[in-house]
């Protein structure tokens, strides 16, 4: 069988799999099966797909999936994120459109230990985007800054989505995680340009209201008692993977008990708050090695097959310039987000795109961040992306899918400034890890 009629037979089960109702680690399994038995030899073939799923599922780099999962539940369910939220708003005071700074703030803090992009996008937009209206903001100003701090949540460690991203694609998972830093808090400094500009030039979007007046001895108490704690967690997982004092596995670790210990501390940690969070946690970690499974024996039975190749020597054979192969592979990322979750794309295109990236001569950690950039992109493009449907499910009654459409279409411009930004200075990706 040539390769494309392999490449065609094997994307066309999974799709169809997919499209009578099959979760997407078990239209990839079928199809792995079917492959195997096809393309490897029968019950031999279907001995050695199992023996690479298990071999694939007792890699070490995937146990801070779980950790960063439960670090990110127990910060919510233990009300450690809401006593975040409540204290940057204090510390804001009179600013124009504060709210909507406190969301990309506090937003960005919490993706982060969420791990989670439409968790993210449902939790701020449920609890921010009533209060917003109440005070008298535009919808531009309330829904789009949720929207953009959502994506947040993969490009900033502990991102879930980029451990599993490193994984699938072989490459450093510490690598790939402290890479993201800087253009995450690029990102979010992009965000918050964005919303002064806004209340700059339409001040009537986020109306001025009376606050409490808060003293500078008060402002910094609340920052020591319930800001620094939480960042703290942050900064001692970046520093503990820059520093190679921990491997990424132990520093999630750390950074679950660190989690653990606060909510101690605060006396906000009960047993439900603790069974919940395991079990929250339980439950997407099991749905993300069922992935790995099936990813990894997907990846094998392509390159068996020749598909892999076949594809990467095609591509190559246009003699494009890179720099538009990588427009190309972005475009398609983008056009897949808005119609289907980030694990479903990576399972796709990661065994594909990231051979063709390295043949092309890229940074696999840059490339790396380019992918999950363009995965938080087409979650909050129109008109089908996942987080603009979340968002329409937890905003206030009336809410219209146009002013969802509207709101977002800023912060994605600001994500694509960005992409520019990184093709024109890849350090802005590589310099950290270049430390480590």
């Amino acid at each position: 069988m040539a390769w494309h009629e392999s490449l065609f037979f094997l994307l066309s089960f999974v799709l169809i799999l997919m499209l009578i109702g099959a979760p997407v680690a078990f239209a990839f399994i079928g199809a792995n099966l079917v492959g195997a038995w096809y393309f490897m030899g029968g019950n031999a073939g279907l001995t050695q797909l199992l023996n690479n799923g298990f071999g694939a599922l007792s890699n070490f780099g995937l146990v801070p999936i779980p950790l960063f999962l439960l670090m990110g539940e127990l910060f919510f369910r233990t009300g450690l994120g809401m006593r975040m939220f409540n204290a940057i708003d204090q510390l804001m005071g009179k600013v124009p459109g504060r709210l909507s700074y406190v969301t990309v703030v506090g937003g960005t803090a919490f993706s982060t230990l969420s791990g989670s992009s439409m968790g993210s996008t449902a939790l701020l937009g449920s609890l921010l985007v009533p209060e917003m209206e109440r005070r008298g903001y535009k919808s531009y100003m309330s829904i789009g800054p949720i929207l953009g701090t959502g994506g947040l949540a993969i490009i900033i460690p502990p991102s879930a989505l980029g451990v599993l991203l490193a994984t699938l694609a072989k490459i450093d998972i510490g690598d790939v995680l402290i890479g993201g830093i800087v253009p995450g808090v690029l990102l979010a400094l992009l965000y918050m340009v964005t919303i002064w500009l806004k209340t700059r030039f339409r001040p009537d979007a986020a109306p001025a209201y009376e606050v409490q007046t808060v003293s500078l001895g008060e402002k910094l108490k609340i920052f020591l008692r319930d800001i620094l704690p939480m960042l703290s967690v942050i900064v001692m997982i970046v520093v503990m993977m820059l520093t190679g004092f921990a491997t990424p596995s132990e520093s999630a670790a750390f950074g679950a008990l660190g989690v653990i210990v606060l909510a101690l501390v605060f006396g906000e940690l009960s047993l439900s708050a603790f069974k919940l969070s395991v079990a929250g946690a339980l439950k997407v970690t099991l749905m993300a090695y069922l992935i790995v499974f099936g990813s990894a024996t997907f990846s094998q039975l392509l390159a068996f097959s020749g598909a892999s190749s076949g594809l990467i020597s095609w591509a190559t054979s246009f003699d494009l310039p890179p720099l538009l192969m990588l427009a190309c592979m972005f475009l398609v990322l983008l056009v897949l987000g808005t119609f289907m979750e980030a694990i479903s794309i990576m399972m796709i295109t990661v065994p594909f795109f990231f051979p063709l990236a390295q043949s092309l001569g890229f940074d696999l950690v840059w490339f790396s961040i380019i992918t999950l950039i363009a995965l938080e992109v087409g979650f909050s493009t129109p008109p089908l992306g996942l987080n603009l449907f979340v968002m329409k499910g937890v905003a206030p009654p009336g809410t219209t899918m146009k002013s969802i459409y509207l709101a977002a279409i800023p912060y994605i411009a600001c994500s694509l400034l960005l992409v520019a930004l990184l093709v024109a200075f890849p350090g802005i990706v590589t310099w950290l890890p270049s430390l480590g």
